[in-house]
């Protein structure tokens, strides 16, 4: 039997069909995940008071862990330690309304991991709701609690406030952090800029996230011709929430004050030759390997052009050689017979 031709908005409508339904999975998850995480804080909720008018202990718990098993073969959350879980994620969020607004819109373990991890309860918030704005994955929002992400976030020395206007100064400031975290890179005592370049385009994807959300490579070693001359850019990215290009200076050794100048000149000439009518005006950051914050300010403050100038690190703890050395936490609870229960 001949197959009959298909109508020719066909591909158009099977693609929009195919994106409602994957829309309606992901917010049918969310709103799945979202009950749980509300149903967890309520068991968590309720063994917390009664531990503390009742005197409930450890024991108490084992017994409810086993029981709620019994009751639900096919749930896989009601572990003595999930339950446990369950008891701190309450004292850390003492309100349901709270729960429901902000730590309910992100997975139970991504909460554990908080919980384990983070103790500030402002700290923990942001976490939450940078997680629940970035999509990040657990190993992700692992990598940025580790690496202090919430104490980083818009410490670069800048001169945002008085280059930019008001809401954008504000948004410029806050995707800048200091110190920057290159975990990722491995690079010799005698590694020059280049080297430097060509490690973090090797590993683009762990520098984009470092960066941060809105990034947008558009070329390394960018030429701008400039009076008949030619001048190179290490890195040109585009910010695609705060419309702008962003000029990025590496240096491998401490920030001088002509540095400042150097960048204040490549942004002049990125506004004119580069800039769109419609974008912000192109921000500068000098990333170098130590700076004296006295002297950054000094350097920035008669200047035109908005600039930052922010320190790079290769790791905040032990060197990459001994950290690879190290057992993972995973392989010690495996050592150890302590297993995370799956997540539900």
């Amino acid at each position: 039997m001949p197959t009959l031709p298909l109508p020719s908005d066909y591909p158009q409508f099977l693609a929009e069909l195919k994106g409602h339904i994957r829309e309606t999975q992901v917010r049918a998850a969310l709103a799945v995940n979202s009950e749980l995480v509300q149903l967890y804080w309520r068991i968590g909720y309720q063994i917390l008071q009664r531990q503390q008018q009742q005197g409930w202990g450890a024991k108490v718990v084992e017994q409810l862990a086993q029981d709620l098993r019994q009751e639900f073969p096919e749930a896989s959350g009601f572990s003595p330690r999930n339950l446990k879980y369950m008891r701190a994620f309450a004292v850390a969020w003492p309100e349901l309304a709270i729960v429901q607004q902000a730590a309910a819109q992100i997975p139970w373990f991504h909460n554990c991991l908080l919980l384990d991890k983070v103790k500030d309860p402002a700290e923990r918030a942001w976490y939450v709701q940078q997680t629940s704005e970035n999509g990040w994955s657990r190993n992700v929002l692992a990598v940025q609690v580790e690496s202090g992400l919430y104490h980083r976030q818009g410490r670069a020395v800048s001169n945002f406030s008085r280059t930019l206007p008001a809401p954008q100064s504000e948004l410029a400031q806050q995707i800048l952090k200091d110190p920057y975290t290159f975990d990722f890179l491995s690079l010799g005592a005698e590694a020059k800029e280049r080297d430097l370049e060509r490690g973090l385009l090797e590993h683009v994807r762990s520098f984009l996230l470092e960066l941060g959300k809105g990034f947008a490579l558009v070329g390394s070693q960018y030429r701008l011709e400039v009076g008949g001359q030619d001048y190179y850019l290490d890195l040109v990215f585009y910010h695609l929430r705060l419309r702008c290009f962003v000029i990025i200076d590496l240096k491998m050794g401490e920030f001088k004050p002509e540095d400042s100048g150097k960048m204040n000149f490549y942004l002049a000439a990125a506004d004119d030759l580069l800039r769109h009518p419609t974008d912000q005006p192109t921000i500068g950051l000098v990333l170098c390997k130590s700076q004296n914050r006295v002297v950054a300010e000094y350097a920035l403050r008669g200047l035109s052009q908005p600039i930052g100038v922010a320190e790079w690190q290769l790791t905040t703890t032990l060197p990459a050689e001994l950290r690879r050395s190290l057992p993972t936490s995973e392989e010690l609870d495996a050592a150890l017979g302590v297993s995370e229960p799956p997540e539900a």
